[in-house]
């Protein structure tokens, strides 16, 4: 199911063509909430912006004009706070991709804000979106000559005890390394003594991670992002991070966006003699006694082990200026850092660096 159509645009006396996305991911390429959240509203407002393909160069036009749903990926989305009142407004719903890991000690990632910042931060989005709309990632999880399994689980305790309340789900992954020419790159640029997990490593962790979250009274759903290996005897699913049940669960009531994404809304069955009411199988429950069965479809221009539904991405890869040791979205630093100086030089151009 593609998740946007096309429109034509006026910019400047000419016409141009658009891509108009019903579902909106902001974004994988970097950190539009933390960075560039002035830019995405004002883009949003002004109603399209523009998009370099990392992969070709080519310059292209988004349109918002179809836009139902946004999914925020970011270390920092507190600046979202500011104009949650701007997607109300037009009646667009969101969730949001927080990934809050711990390397503070590490140096793993410098410029991000501290731990007791973003696990406020965390905690003041889900009091305003609710704790569905928060998902917890960890992610990626990584070992290092000084951060072992159980360096890992203690980081992880310690912030799930903190956002018990506060989200529904912990996604994680396992740094694969040697699998991103990026990544490697990064860390060993960075002299980063890391190690590369086995089936065994991942194993051991997600069967502790999973009595943790019983032990700890958490019941976080949890999942991997992106991962081979089948630990769901654990409990543990394949994560779906552009969701098509969560949206739908988050924004049923959106018949626009039901119709586009062909899901039924139904009226539960009236309970039998016994006082019973039965579920259809396969059923997902929704309020007022309405539920929906699941319609997810995979994206097939994702990785083959991404769970995600299609969505328009709008980042752009090398403007990330958290600077992560071991980010897959940075070429280098420097390059980021140019591209964030240029960005604020023009912070309301069509696109995130003003090229």
């Amino acid at each position: 199911m593609a998740t946007w159509k096309h429109t034509e645009l006026t910019i400047d006396g000419r016409t141009v063509n658009a891509q108009a996305p019903i579902i909106v991911s902001a974004s994988r390429s970097t950190d539009i909430p933390a960075f560039y959240a002035d830019w995405f509203f004002h883009r949003l407002e002004k109603g399209y912006s523009a998009w370099t393909n990392p992969f070709n160069g080519v310059k292209s036009y988004v349109s918002y004009a179809n836009t139902r749903f946004i999914v925020f990926w970011s270390k920092n989305p507190r600046p979202l706070l500011d104009y949650l009142h701007i997607l109300e407004k037009r009646k667009i719903k969101c969730y949001i991709q927080y990934t809050l890991n711990d390397y503070d000690d590490e140096g793993l990632e410098k410029g991000v804000k501290s731990l007791d910042y973003r696990i406020e931060t965390f905690k003041m989005l889900s009091e305003r979106l609710g704790n569905e709309s928060v998902i917890w990632r960890f992610d990626p999880m990584i070992l290092t000559d000084t951060i072992s399994i159980d360096d890992l689980l203690r980081k992880v305790q310690n912030i799930g005890d903190q956002l018990k309340d506060s989200t529904k789900k912990l996604v994680f992954s396992y740094a694969d390394i040697a699998s991103y020419r990026k990544v490697k790159s990064n860390l060993e640029k960075n002299n980063i003594p890391y190690h590369e997990w086995n089936k065994e490593l991942m194993d051991e962790f997600a069967k502790r991670l999973a009595e943790m979250n019983k032990a700890r009274g958490w019941d976080f759903r949890l999942a991997t992002c992106g991962e081979e290996i089948d630990i769901s005897k654990y409990n543990i699913e394949h994560n779906r991070c552009i969701d098509g049940d969560l949206i739908t669960k988050l924004a049923w009531n959106d018949s626009m966006l039901m119709d586009f994404m062909k899901v039924k809304i139904l009226d539960l069955p009236s309970p039998s003699l016994f006082g019973e009411q039965v579920i259809p199988d396969g059923a997902i429950a929704l309020p007022n006694n309405k539920y929906f069965i699941s319609s997810h479809k995979k994206d097939k221009g994702q990785r083959p082990l991404c769970g995600c539904m299609a969505a328009k991405d709008i980042g752009e890869y090398n403007t990330c200026p958290h600077l992560c040791e071991y980010c897959y979205a940075n070429d280098y630093k420097e390059l980021a850092i140019a591209n964030w100086k240029q960005h604020q030089l023009t912070p309301n151009a069509e696109t995130i660096t003003g090229k």
